[in-house]
């Protein structure tokens, strides 16, 4: 299914001064000016990135209670307990404030529910569990919480203290008499986009402040946030959230981390992902090699390994978890293939679901570790809202998590629908839901009737943005390095895209890697040759290799680093043949 392709519109006066006046190439003045930068002053602070530009963390709601009260238990030697969550974003959370609570001689520990056994977030049976082994610990979340109500009922019944610090979407009712830390809570803080582990990193960061002098840490302890930026980055990264203002410049520093200040862990995961020898690390390093392998452990149903991966400083276990996380991502990969597939055939068999403008699929035989990452490639592959159900949830209710398409609140959508629910939680991006099996068919009609009422969808979204027309002889290795400083590349910050015209096939299109899902070109150009890759497009070379003429490309150039060797390629979005365009 090809999309519209949205060129966006340049003022070329505009895109010469800016090239003059800040001395860069004109290629990076028109894609600065393509995403609404026209003075000098919004494109030097586009371009620019200085840890001296993140917010103060005292301003984050919650913050200072939570730290000093975290401080006291410190000092009192009482047990805490980082209660985390089992994905990227919540694994990093747990790993990085648990080392900075170790780092304090604090007596600390985590708790990871299982995903397929306790399901997400705190659950009742946990919280009785931790309070029978030590009544006098705290507890902190980390990445869930906010929506506990009832656990925090259960938890100051008990006595047992507990501190919640999350980013999700809350409800109309908060957990009561609790510590809550979150961005979007009423307050001062001016950026409301940070993810679990951006929370975690920012009470991390007011706790070191106080263990110093009151406003700045310890060397030894500015030395390891300087290192947590780097976990904060994988997980900023992995959870989607908009790489923007200072999430920005975590993931920019982050992955600068990762390669200066890597743990055991760490350098293990980066071995297995084929990336120890890299100098320097992109957002898709991230994104496509360490965030999966983490993920996979959660999954799966093992989260606490990851954590003890990203925690540990014996180098043989870290080889040795590294390793184990690869082959769980190669056995979550081939379940994601078999799942995908069937998607695909349920959709198929019932052309009526075609023609609604969101998917709502159940299967017995889906994992319910996998369904989020399957919902959305189905969301990308059909352009709409999609919701995947397994049908083995916990005590008996099917479990199912959402992706969105086209900018549509997933969470805005489930709570319309919420009296067909048992639970659900999350954010516009993603959700999840727990449903009774008999109410699928009811919540599949309501949920597709509210997105049809609801999201018209506006010029621009559903179609690809596109920086600029080029030429391929334009795009070589320093243009592409110049580009690179728009980066750290993600949401709502994505690498540049371009359309190319008048582009011929060099050799025959062909499918490429295992199950032949992927997609390998190479075409010409006035005489400019270039190879490209499509990630599970397999499907278009049968497509490609019945055009006899020209095609238009729209397309995202990368740098190719191997053997010490740099070349351009490009990762292909979507393309025409050229009299379509």
């Amino acid at each position: 299914m090809h999309r519209i392709w949205r060129i966006a519109p340049h003022d070329e006066a505009v895109v010469r001064d800016l090239s003059a006046r800040l001395r860069i190439a004109p290629l990076l003045a028109q894609v600065i000016v393509s995403r609404g930068c026209r003075t000098v002053e919004a494109a030097e602070a586009y371009l620019a990135k200085k840890l001296m530009d993140l917010h103060d963390p005292e301003k984050l709601p919650g913050v200072s209670t939570a730290s000093d009260r975290i401080v006291a238990a410190v000092q009192a030697k009482r047990r805490i307990t980082v209660y985390g969550d089992y994905d990227v974003d919540g694994v990093t959370a747990t790993s990085l404030l648990w080392h900075c609570l170790q780092l304090t001689g604090a007596t600390v520990d985590y708790y990871i529910p299982s995903r397929l056994e306790e399901g997400y977030g705190l659950n009742c049976e946990a919280l009785r569990q931790l309070h029978a082994e030590d009544p006098l610990r705290l507890v902190v979340t980390v990445d869930c919480g906010i929506t506990s109500v009832t656990e925090a009922a259960l938890a100051r019944e008990l006595g047992l203290e507990l501190i919640i610090t999350d980013h999700h979407q809350f409800a109309d009712t908060l957990p009561a008499d609790t510590v809550l830390v979150h961005p979007r809570l009423p307050g001062e803080y001016p950026f409301g986009e940070l993810c679990g582990v951006g929370v975690a990193f920012k009470l991390a960061w007011a706790i070191c402040a106080r263990l110093g002098d009151g406003k700045k840490a310890s060397p030894r302890m500015r030395e390891f946030l300087l290192s947590a930026i780097g976990l904060t980055a994988i997980g900023t990264i992995a959870d989607v959230v908009p790489l923007i203002d200072e999430n920005r410049i975590l993931v920019h520093f982050g992955l600068a981390s990762l390669i200066e200040r890597a743990t055991p862990g760490l350098k293990a995961l980066l071995k297995v992902a084929g990336h120890s020898d890299r100098t320097a690390l992109q957002s898709e390093d991230i994104g496509f090699g360490l965030a999966p392998r983490i993920n996979a452990a959660g999954r799966l149903g093992q989260a606490r390994l990851a954590v003890e991966l990203l925690t540990t400083s014996d180098p043989e276990r870290a080889a040795a978890l590294a390793a184990y996380l690869d082959e769980l991502n190669k056995n979550r990969q081939t379940v994601e293939r078999r799942m995908l597939k069937q998607a695909k055939e349920l959709v198929a068999e019932r052309p009526e679901w075609q023609d609604q403008r969101a998917l709502v699929l159940a299967h017995e035989d889906w994992h319910p570790g996998v369904i989020g990452i399957v919902a959305s490639r189905v969301a990308e592959h059909f352009q709409r809202p999609a919701i995947m159900i397994s049908m083995h949830g916990i005590n008996g209710l099917a479990q199912g998590s959402g992706r969105s398409f086209a900018g549509f609140n997933l969470h805005e959508g489930l709570t319309a629908c919420r009296h067909l629910l048992v639970g659900y939680g999350g954010h516009h991006a993603a959700a999840g839901l727990k449903i009774q099996p008999d109410g699928i068919d009811d919540f599949r009609s309501a949920f597709s009737q509210f997105v049809a009422d609801h999201h018209l969808v506006k010029p621009g979204e559903g179609e690809l943005k596109v920086d600029a027309e080029a030429r391929l002889a334009d795009l070589n290795v320093r243009s592409i390095t110049d580009l690179e400083r728009l980066g750290p590349f993600g949401a709502h910050n994505p690498r540049p895209v371009f359309v190319a015209s008048n582009v011929t096939f060099a050799s025959p299109p062909r499918k490429m890697g295992e199950g032949e899902r992927h997609l390998s070109i190479q075409v010409r150009q006035f005489g400019e040759k270039m190879r490209g890759v499509a990630f599970g497009k397999g499907d278009w070379a049968d497509e490609m290799n019945q055009v006899t003429g020209p095609i238009s490309i729209c397309f995202q150039p990368t740098i190719n680093r191997f053997q010490g060797r740099e070349s351009v390629e490009f990762q292909l979005l979507d393309w025409h043949p050229a009299e379509t365009t």
